[in-house]
């Protein structure tokens, strides 16, 4: 029996990453391997430390994940799939605190948004920590009783916390959409459904001359491709110009994305393929 894929995710036990890496990788088990930041597991997958790695992007509130767009561009691991994980947040708390007792509330800068409306009737602080989970694990270590920690159920639970309320974020849609990245490219493999359940991310830089992006994004119209998301993001080499992160309906494999692609590569001064994937469901 082959042994269980080994993945890396951003983190302490209890993370929301971790969910979503079990999440994903339910049928087919996993070895998880916590990672302190987003860097570390990119270099875990890269030095083939894991197998994968499950990385958050973007949230329904909140939007992308800064940081994770920057490691893309650098990294050479390609996106192998994708999961969509709904978020519900927990304030959490030593045994015996309540909630009129809490000033302060640590999570990572995400979660602390995705709760900005309630912490602000609570008047309640956000404080920035590096993780959700690790918040609960920080908050439990200090015996703190006027602190607090956003995080998940699982969290409390593994770290034997109390949850003084659940479900507290702003909005009750909310997800975080992942994906999964590993050094093999499954864009290249055989495909088991229609083109119409992959997805492809791409980045690319246009040339400064006008309507470079509108002459780009023509090219996906007239193939009938659907873009799903389109953003900007500076390249931090020249003032006021910007790689743009495109996810859009089709597999690398199909003719017209092959097509799409080839086109767009003459236009742009920067094109990277980050992957072909399945598309995930809610």
């Amino acid at each position: 029996m082959p042994a269980a894929a080994s993945v890396a995710f951003q983190g302490e036990r209890g993370a929301f990453s971790e969910m979503a890496a079990l999440q994903y990788f339910s049928k087919k088990g996993a070895r998880l391997v916590p990672c302190k930041s987003f860097a570390d597991v990119f270099s875990a997958a890269e030095k083939k430390k894991v197998d994968f790695a499950v990385i958050p992007v973007e949230n329904s509130i909140e939007g992308s994940v800064p940081e994770v767009y920057d490691l893309l561009m650098q990294t050479r691991l390609k996106a192998t799939g994708e999961v969509y994980h709904r978020v519900r947040h927990c304030l959490i708390a030593n045994k015996g605190v309540r909630i009129k007792d809490v000033r302060r509330a640590y999570s990572h800068p995400q979660a602390l948004g995705q709760c900005r409306q309630y912490l602000q009737k609570k008047k309640i602080e956000p404080v920035p920590a590096y993780d959700t989970a690790g918040s609960v694990k920080m908050v439990k270590e200090q015996g703190a009783n006027d602190a607090a920690a956003i995080a998940s159920r699982r969290a409390a639970e593994l770290y034997g916390m109390e949850i003084l309320e659940e479900g507290i974020e702003d909005r009750k849609s909310n997800y975080t959409r992942f994906l999964v990245l590993a050094l093999s490219d499954s864009s290249k493999g055989a495909r088991k459904t229609d083109d119409s359940q992959y997805k492809t991310s791409i980045i690319f830089s246009v040339k400064h001359v006008p309507g470079a992006l509108f002459g780009i994004l023509g090219e996906f119209a007239i193939r009938n491709l659907n873009l799903t998301k389109i953003e900007s993001r500076p390249t931090k080499e020249t003032p006021w110009e910007y790689n743009f992160y495109v996810d859009f309906e089709g597999h690398a494999g199909d003719r017209a994305v092959k097509q799409v692609l080839k086109a767009t590569k003459s236009k742009t001064s920067y094109l990277k393929i980050i992957g072909s994937y399945r598309k995930a469901e809610f």
